[in-house]
C-alpha cells in the first residue's frame, strides 16, 4: 500500500508514520498545497496513493481544500467511484461543520486527534485496506 500522511506538526506527523509503516511505503507532506502536488505527481507517474491520512488545519492550503482538489484531479484522470483514493481526515476538529463538508467532499473516514493504532487499524479495515 501507498500512503500519504498530510500533517503540519512534526510529532503527530511521526506517530502516523509508525502506525501506518508496517501496511505500506509512507510518503509525508506539511501542508496542503505539498499533499496536492504529491498526489498529483504520484498519478501522472501511474504510482497512485492507496490511502492519504489529511489534516484539516495546515499552512497554505488546508485540509478541506486538499480534499477537494485531490477528488478533482481523480476526475481529470478518469478516476472515480471507488476507484478513487481512500482519504481518512485525522484531525482535531470535531464539529459537526467540518465532519459534513469533508464527507461531502468524499472522504471515507473521519478520525479525531489523538490517533491511536485501535482507531487507524479499526479504520483501515472498515475500508477494506488491511485484512488483519
Amino acid at each position: 500500500m501507498k500512503i500519504l500522511i498530510v500533517e503540519d506538526e512534526f510529532v503527530s506527523r511521526h506517530v502516523l508514520q509508525e502506525l501506518l509503516s508496517p501496511y505500506g511505503e509512507c510518503d509525508m507532506a506539511v501542508n496542503g498545497k505539498e499533499a496536492v502536488d504529491a498526489f498529483e505527481s504520484a498519478l501522472a507517474e501511474n504510482r497512485p496513493y492507496n490511502l492519504v491520512c489529511l489534516d484539516i488545519m495546515l499552512p497554505e492550503m488546508d485540509g478541506q481544500e486538499a480534499l477537494k482538489k485531490m477528488r478533482e484531479i481523480e476526475r481529470k484522470y478518469q478516476i472515480g467511484g471507488l476507484d478513487g483514493v481512500k482519504i481518512i481526515m485525522t484531525t482535531a476538529l470535531e464539529d459537526f461543520d467540518n465532519i459534513k463538508r469533508a464527507f461531502i467532499e468524499q472522504c471515507e473516514g473521519y478520525l479525531v486527534k489523538p490517533i491511536t493504532r485501535e482507531k487507524i487499524i479499526t479504520q483501515l479495515k472498515e475500508l477494506s485496506l488491511i485484512t488483519d
